[in-house]
């Protein structure tokens, strides 16, 4: 059953060529789909046409049948940075979502605690950003795009500046928390061996088209051993080689 739809979209930023051209994807529920591809080919903006931040010039974005901006609350957001406000603590960053539509309750708070649990944050709560590692910080911004369980999750690189095991890490960490609630998820990611360790399908991106489409069939749970097995290496180089070959001359 689809759940994210695009079909025939396209967007140009005034005085620009194409950053998006005719796109079509379908999502299914309980997916995680990673968009990979290289700096400048319209990955981000996909991502933003997805999330109702952007609307496309041609074509068409829905989710369940209705245009993005008509549901926020069923979308959770992570950009590049954690963007965590520096005067608020943990705890208040984590509800800002909550609080951006009401006054959270005993429960919001109870389902925040048990979000910085999960994530090995349980005695952070009333700490300050300045206070946290990145990679905590990260988590962080995880657990506050998850408040509301949104039924479709973006994600914009959220890892890349963090060191290789703190990344790792909270690839596990993601995994664990979507598939545990089958959330859609829709990861923008210029990392061949994250996209193969996270996603179910993997679109290849060139010149504003996913110009390709790749299933990762690997059995068994994803665990730190998948990483340095034969079959993930093979799937890694699958993307590696759709990648050129969305570069080489007609």
């Amino acid at each position: 059953m689809t759940f994210l739809s695009m079909r025939q979209v396209e967007f140009s930023f005034p005085g620009w060529p194409q950053v998006v051209q005719d796109v079509d994807l379908q999502i299914s529920q309980g997916e995680f789909y990673c968009l990979v591809g290289r700096s400048g080919c319209g990955k981000t903006t996909l991502l933003k046409l997805a999330a109702g931040l952007l609307r496309p010039k041609h074509g068409s974005v829905t989710l369940e049948g209705l245009p993005p901006a008509a549901v926020p609350a069923r979308l959770g957001f992570v950009f590049q940075e954690p963007t965590l406000l520096d005067w608020q603590r943990v705890m208040q960053n984590l509800l800002l979502p909550v609080s951006l539509h009401r006054r959270p309750t005993l429960q919001d708070r109870d389902r925040a605690q048990q979000l910085l649990t999960q994530l090995g944050l349980g005695a952070h709560a009333n700490r300050y950003p300045r206070q946290l590692s990145g990679g905590q910080q990260s988590r962080v911004a995880l657990a506050r795009a998850l408040i509301l369980q949104p039924s479709l999750l973006l994600l914009d690189e959220p890892f890349a500046s963090l060191d290789a095991i703190t990344r790792e890490e909270l690839q596990d960490d993601l995994l664990q928390l979507c598939r545990k609630t089958r959330t859609t998820v829709l990861f923008v990611t210029h990392d061949i061996a994250e996209a193969v360790y996270l996603g179910d399908r993997i679109g290849v991106m060139d010149g504003g088209r996913v110009v390709n489409e790749i299933k990762v069939d690997l059995t068994g749970p994803r665990q730190v051993g998948t990483r340095y097995s034969a079959p993930f290496g093979r799937r890694c180089a699958a993307v590696r080689q759709a990648m050129d070959a969305a570069r080489e001359p007609a």
